[in-house]
C-alpha cells in the first residue's frame, strides 16, 4: 500500500511539470547579433499612418520584416525609457525629468526585484545592465552615439557631464547634436568605474568599420541618432528638417548598411523602436509595475506608461510583411535580448507574465530538424510556402519558401530547370512555361526528400 501511492504521487508530479517545461522550452532562432535603433517621441498613428512623413520606416521596413503595432514606452520623458531598455530599471523623479543635473542615485538600495530605490541619475555599481551581462558571458557590446565625439575638449567616448554638474547636452549645438540623456550607458557606475563605458560607448562613425565582418561586429549594438536624426527636434539647430523626416533620413542611410553586413545576414535581429509616444499619451501595456520611486509619470503625463509607439523588427528569421500584434514594451525587448543570448533577466524584465519575442515574431524559424523515413520527409517539414500566382505577368509563376536550407528542383511536364539551393524563408519566384499544367517541386535536405505537386 505504501509504494503505490508514492509512485502515483511521483507520476502526477511529472505530469504537472510537463506543460511548464514545454512552454519554457519554446525555441528561439540562433541569433548572434542584435541591433537596436532608438528614435524619439512619436506615436504609432503619426509614424505608421497613411500620411507618415517617414515612408522608409512606415512602409519599406515593415515590408522587409515585422510591424509591431502594440509596442509601448514605459514612462515619460526620454531617459527613463533608455534606462529601461538596458537595465530593467523603473523611473524616479530625476530620470523622469531627463536628469538636468548629473548626480548619483541616493540611497540606491537595491530591492529583491533588482530596483534601485531613491532618486538621482547614476546608478550604483550593484545595478547591472545588458552590457554587464554580455561581458560576463564572454560576449561583446557597443553603444554607437551620433555626434558624441564632435565637441572640442570633450571625451570622444562615454561622454557625460562631470559630477555633480548640469547636463550641457540638453540643447543641440551646430555640429554637436549629441544628447547624454539618450545614451543610457553613461548612467551606471558598473560601466563607468570599470572603464567599459570608455572602451565600448563610442561615436556612430565607428560602426561601418565594425560591420565589415561578423567577428568585428558586437553581439549587441545600441544605436542612437543625434537630436535631429532621431526625430526629437522638429526644426534642427543646423537648419535641417527633423521629426519623422529626420528619422527617415537616418534609417534609409544606416539600415541598409546593417542589412548588408555579414553579422546580420548570418542571422541577426534589428529592432527599430521609439523611446515614448508624443503628446499626453501615457498608455501602457503588459500590466507590469513600472515606478518603484514614484506613483506615475507625474503632473504633465498622468498615467502608467510611455504611450503606444509601435516598432519594426527585421531578421532573416522573420517573414517579410509579418504583423505581430502581441503587446510589448522596453522591458519586453530587454527580456527578449536576454533570452536570445541565454542570459538572466534584469529588473522589471524579470516580471512574471511579461512577453518576450517568440513564434509570433520569428515566423521564419522552425527549430525541429526533419527526419526522413525511407528517404521521404513529412509534408510541410521543408516546404513553408508553395503557391501559384500571376499578378501582372503574362504567365503564372510559382512562389516558394522553405523552412530550412534545401536543394530545390522544379519540373513542369517534361521540362525542368537546374536545381538551386534556397536559404530558409528566401522567396523564389519561378515563371512557369505553360498556362496550365502541374508543377512538381522536389526539395532535398537532411538526407531526405519532400515532394509536392501543384496544379495550375
Amino acid at each position: 500500500m505504501g509504494r503505490a501511492p508514492r509512485a502515483l504521487v511521483v507520476l502526477l508530479a511529472l505530469l504537472a511539470l510537463a506543460p511548464a517545461r514545454a512552454s519554457a522550452a519554446s525555441p528561439l532562432p540562433p541569433i548572434k547579433h542584435v541591433f537596436v535603433i532608438v528614435l524619439e517621441n512619436k506615436g504609432f498613428d503619426e509614424t505608421f499612418g497613411y500620411q507618415s512623413a517617414a515612408p522608409y520606416l512606415s512602409l519599406t521596413l515593415p515590408g522587409k520584416g515585422a510591424l509591431v503595432p502594440n509596442f509601448y514606452g514605459v514612462t515619460h520623458e526620454s531617459l527613463g525609457n533608455y534606462l529601461a531598455l538596458v537595465s530593467g530599471q523603473g523611473s524616479n523623479v530625476l530620470t523622469q525629468a531627463d536628469c538636468q543635473l548629473y548626480v548619483n542615485v541616493i540611497p540606491g538600495t537595491i530591492r529583491a526585484d533588482g530596483q534601485a530605490i531613491g532618486d538621482g541619475c547614476v546608478y550604483p555599481s550593484g545595478v547591472r545592465t545588458i552590457a554587464d551581462q554580455l561581458t560576463r558571458a564572454g560576449l561583446t557590446w557597443k553603444g554607437y552615439m551620433e555626434d558624441m565625439g564632435n565637441a572640442p575638449g570633450q571625451p570622444q567616448t562615454c561622454r557625460h557631464p562631470a559630477f555633480p554638474s548640469p547636463d550641457s547636452t540638453q540643447r543641440a549645438r551646430v555640429g554637436d547634436q549629441y544628447a547624454a540623456r539618450h545614451n543610457p550607458f553613461v548612467y551606471f557606475h558598473s560601466l563607468l568605474d570599470s572603464g567599459a563605458c570608455a572602451r565600448y560607448d563610442v561615436p556612430l562613425d565607428r560602426l561601418p568599420a565594425d560591420l565589415a565582418s561578423a567577428a568585428s561586429t558586437p553581439n549587441y549594438s545600441f544605436i542612437t541618432p543625434n537630436l535631429c536624426n532621431d526625430g526629437h527636434d522638429a526644426t534642427c539647430v543646423d537648419g535641417h528638417v527633423g521629426g519623422l523626416t529626420g528619422d527617415n533620413r537616418f534609417l534609409s542611410t544606416w539600415v541598409p548598411r546593417i542589412l548588408r553586413s555579414p553579422a546580420y545576414r548570418a542571422g541577426g535581429l534589428l529592432a527599430v523602436v521609439f523611446d515614448e509616444s508624443d503628446g499626453t499619451d501615457s498608455s501602457a501595456c503588459c500590466g507590469e509595475r513600472q515606478f518603484p520611486n514614484v506613483v506615475s509619470n507625474g503632473f504633465l503625463f498622468p498615467g502608467l506608461g510611455g504611450g503606444r509607439t509601435g516598432a519594426v523588427l527585421l531578421s532573416p528569421y522573420i517573414d517579410p510583411g509579418t504583423v505581430d500584434n502581441t503587446a510589448y514594451n522596453h522591458f519586453s525587448l530587454l527580456r527578449s535580448t536576454e533570452d536570445l543570448f541565454g542570459l538572466g533577466h534584469l529588473g522589471y524584465a524579470a516580471q512574471a507574465g511579461l512577453r518576450s519575442l517568440g513564434v509570433d515574431a520569428f515566423t521564419c524559424y522552425r527549430a525541429a530538424v526533419p527526419r526522413p523515413r525511407h528517404g521521404r520527409l513529412p509534408a510541410g517539414s521543408l516546404i513553408k510556402l508553395a503557391v501559384i500566382g500571376q499578378g501582372t505577368a503574362p504567365r503564372p509563376q510559382l512562389e516558394l519558401k522553405l523552412w530550412h536550407l534545401g536543394r530545390v528542383s522544379i519540373k513542369v511536364g517534361r521540362r525542368g530547370g537546374p536545381a538551386r539551393t534556397l536559404a530558409p524563408c528566401q522567396l523564389q519566384r519561378t515563371r512557369l512555361p505553360t498556362l496550365h499544367g502541374a508543377a512538381v517541386i522536389t526539395v532535398r535536405a537532411y538526407g531526405g526528400i519532400e515532394r509536392r505537386t501543384i496544379t495550375f
